[in-house]
């Protein structure tokens, strides 16, 4: 038996879902599967985390069900486009940090404490910096809409993940434990941004991205 972590993102999701599974090569490889069929138990449990609660994922339960493979395999990562959306996913990550970013603004514009403005002042520089990293990343994927931006889109993820970060620990520090307990809107987003970022793989993510700088060479670090 296997399960997966489901993201119920529509009515759709309880016909038909797409998920990756590895052949008998060891192949990532792109599955379609009828949730209508034996062996596909969707659960109730799997989610225990405070964070992104109203997604509504849970467990789903596979054995013995089948599957239609879609494309080669490796085919879903590689086709065009792909590496585009991955990069898409470090836009949300920087919506999210600046939304805390103004719990941090809105407390500095209400009182003048030295302390808390050095830290808006470190998160105002993480969030200048990811937002030029994310436009210049936009504008290359524009200008090449069907290559391959796995280089542009490790560094953009990788980028924003740390100055979100960045952002959280700072605002945290600034703003104190009150918000946290007495804003239902920022205790949210200071317990959803984390989990969101785990949509990254941490250091085998920036693995990833130091072997593509090594191909590339040092001349991609020119102005």
């Amino acid at each position: 038996m296997i399960y997966l972590l489901l993201l119920l993102t529509g009515v759709s999701a309880l016909y038909l879902m797409n998920l990756t599974a590895w052949d008998a090569e060891e192949r990532q490889c792109l599955v379609a599967v009828a949730m209508k069929q034996a062996g596909v138990r969707v659960t109730k449990e799997g989610w225990h985390a405070v964070g992104m609660a109203s997604s509504a994922s849970v467990d789903v339960l596979f054995e013995g069900a089948v599957g239609t493979r879609v494309g080669p395999p490796g085919g879903y990562t590689a086709r065009p486009g792909f590496w585009q959306g991955g990069a898409g996913i470090a836009a949300c990550w920087y919506g999210a940090a600046a939304a805390v970013g103004e719990t941090l603004r809105a407390h500095c514009a209400r009182r003048e404490e030295p302390h808390a403005r050095a830290h808006l002042g470190a998160v105002d520089t993480a969030l200048g910096g990811a937002r030029a990293l994310l436009r210049e990343a936009a504008a290359w994927i524009d200008a090449h809409p069907r290559e391959d931006a796995s280089l542009v889109a490790w560094r953009a993820r990788a980028g924003v993940e740390a100055a979100a970060e960045l952002v959280l620990r700072h605002t945290g520090r600034a703003v104190g434990a009150g918000p946290y307990c007495r804003d239902a809107r920022v205790a949210r987003r200071m317990a959803d941004l984390p989990v969101f970022l785990r949509q990254s793989h941490a250091e085998r993510d920036l693995e990833a991205l130091a072997g593509l700088v090594v191909k590339e060479g040092a001349g991609g670090w020119s102005l």
